[in-house]
C-alpha cells in the first residue's frame, strides 16, 4: 500500500550496506532493548490493543455523532494533530458528513479562542478532552473554559454525558475530574507516548465521531504490521526510507520538506513534523523536518528549493488514486485558452505538475528526491501510512543511537513559561 522509489535521490552509498545495523535496530524495537522501550506498545498494538474498549468507543462515538452539531477535540500535539490529519486526509476539507469537528486547546490564541466559544453557543455540543495528566497548560485552559459552557448550558448532569475524557487509566488530575464529574472515559496506554497515539482512544475516538471506519484503520494497521516485520531492506520499504534519510544527512542534508501534492494531505504533513522532529531532534542530531503542498507552494518556496542553498532533500508523499476527479470542460470562445486541457482529468493535470516539477527539481535543481506513493485516501491507507511512519521513525533515530520516544527538549519553555505567569 505504501511503495518507495529512490532513483531521483542521488544516493551516494548502496541502501542494503546498512543491514547489519537495521537488523540491530530492529531486535532492539522488538525485542524492547533499546532506548525508551518503555514506550514501543505501538509495535505490537494491532494485534494486542483492548477489543472490548475498542468496541465501547465505538458506541459512544454513535451516540454522540447522533445528538450533536460540533464535536470539540481538547488537546495538543499528539493529542489533536493525528485525529485532525485523520479527518481531514480521509473525509476531505469540506465534507458533509456530521458532526463538524473542531480542535480546540491547542493554542493561547485569544482571539482564535473566544471566537470558538462564540461559533458554538447555539449549537448542539460534545466534548472530547484529552490528556494523559490534566495539566497541559494549553488544553487545561480551553477545558476549564468548555467545561463551565456546557455546565451553563445542559446543567452538570447533561454535560457530563456530553463529556469525554480521554486519560491516564488511574491518576492525574483529569482523572479525578472525569470521576468526580461521572464522564465516560477512554485509556491513554501509558506505553505509547502521545505522537504515536492516533492509533489509540486519543485518535480513535474523535475519527470515530467524523463518521470514519475506524475498523478499516485497524485493518491498513495490520496490514502494516505484517508488511514490515521483516527488517530485510529489500522487502521493507519503512527500513529503506529510515536508510535514505541517513545516508543523505550524510550528504550534507539537513532539511528534509514532505511534499504533498493533495490539499488534504496537509495535516498528515503537520502530524508528520511533530513525529520525527520531537523524536529526531536531539543531542544536536537529526533533519529539521519541514513540508509543502503543491502546486499551490511553488508560488511561494518553489524558487528556494530551486535554486536556494542546497540544504534539503524533498520527500515527495504522492496519492495513486484521488478520491474524487473531474474532467477539464470545454468551452466554445476559448478566450482563456485553455481548451487544450479540455476533457482531461484534473488529477491527470496534478500529476504532470508532479512530473514536470519532480524533474525541474532534479535535473536543473540537482535536489534529491524520496517518493513515497500510497493507494489513495483511505481509512485503510491511514492506518497503513501511521504504522510505516513510526517504524521508519523509528529505525532512523535507533541509527543515530537516540532515543526516539523521549521529547527533553520540550521540558524548558514550559519551566519558563510557569515562571513567567507565576504558577508555583
Amino acid at each position: 500500500m505504501m511503495k518507495l522509489d529512490t532513483k531521483h535521490a542521488f544516493l551516494k552509498e548502496d541502501i542494503a550496506s546498512y543491514q547489519d545495523i537495521v537488523t540491530k535496530c530492529h531486535e532492539d524495537l522488538h525485542n524492547k532493548t533499546g532506548k525508551g522501550n518503555d514506550y514501543v506498545g505501538w509495535v505490537e498494538w494491532p494485534n494486542k490493543y483492548d477489543k472490548e474498549e475498542y468496541a465501547r468507543l465505538k458506541s459512544v462515538a454513535a451516540d454522540i455523532r447522533e445528538k450533536c452539531d460540533v464535536l470539540m477535540v481538547c488537546g495538543i500535539g499528539g493529542s489533536y494533530l493525528g485525529a485532525r490529519a485523520a479527518v481531514e486526509m480521509i473525509n476531505g476539507m469540506y465534507s458533509d458528513k456530521k458532526p463538524e469537528i473542531i480542535f480546540f486547546g491547542n493554542t493561547f490564541s485569544s482571539t482564535y479562542i473566544a471566537q470558538v466559544m462564540e461559533y458554538i453557543k447555539d449549537k448542539e455540543v460534545a466534548v472530547n478532552v484529552i490528556s494523559k495528566s490534566g495539566t497541559t497548560t494549553e488544553t487545561a485552559l480551553a477545558f476549564r473554559l468548555l467545561k463551565q459552557f456546557m455546565e451553563e448550558k445542559y446543567g452538570k448532569e447533561e454535560a457530563a454525558k456530553r463529556i469525554v475524557a480521554t486519560t491516564d487509566k488511574a491518576r492525574g488530575t483529569l482523572k479525578t475530574i472525569a470521576d468526580k464529574e461521572g464522564y465516560e472515559t477512554f485509556v491513554i496506554p501509558d506505553d505509547i507516548g502521545g505522537r504515536f497515539s492516533v492509533i489509540t482512544p486519543v485518535g480513535l475516538f474523535p475519527i470515530a465521531v467524523a463518521g470514519i471506519d475506524t475498523d478499516a484503520i485497524m485493518t491498513g494497521l495490520k496490514k502494516a504490521y505484517e508488511d514490515l516485520k521483516d527488517p530485510d531492506l529489500n522487502k521493507n520499504a519503512a527500513y529503506a526510507y529510515a536508510v535514505c534519510r541517513r545516508i543523505l544527512e550524510n550528504q550534507g542534508k539537513d532539511v528534509e520538506m514532505l511534499v504533498s501534492y493533495e490539499t488534504q494531505m496537509t495535516m498528515v504533513a503537520e502530524w508528520w513534523k511533530q513525529l520525527f522532529g520531537e523524536s529526531e531532534g536531539k543531542e544536536c542530531k537529526g533533519n529539521l523536518p519541514t513540508s509543502a503542498n503543491f502546486s499551490t507552494d511553488l508560488h511561494s518556496l518553489g524558487q528556494f528549493v530551486q535554486d536556494g542553498k542546497k540544504v534539503l532533500y524533498e520527500t515527495l508523499l504522492l496519492i495513486e488514486k484521488p478520491t474524487l476527479d473531474l474532467k477539464f470542460p470545454e468551452d466554445g470562445e476559448d478566450l482563456d485558452g485553455m481548451n487544450y486541457l479540455a476533457g482531461k482529468s484534473v488529477d491527470w493535470v496534478n500529476k504532470m505538475a508532479c512530473q514536470g516539477t519532480l524533474e525541474a527539481h532534479e535535473e536543473t535543481g540537482g535536489v534529491p528526491n524520496l517518493i513515497l506513493t500510497l493507494d489513495d485516501m483511505s481509512a485503510e491507507s491511514f492506518g497503513y501510512m501511521c504504522y510505516f511512519f513510526f517504524k521508519a521513525c523509528a529505525i532512523t533515530c535507533y541509527m543515530l543511537d537516540i532515543n526516539p520516544f523521549n521529547q527533553p527538549g520540550v521540558e524548558v519553555y514550559k519551566k519558563n513559561m510557569f515562571r513567567l505567569l507565576g504558577k508555583k
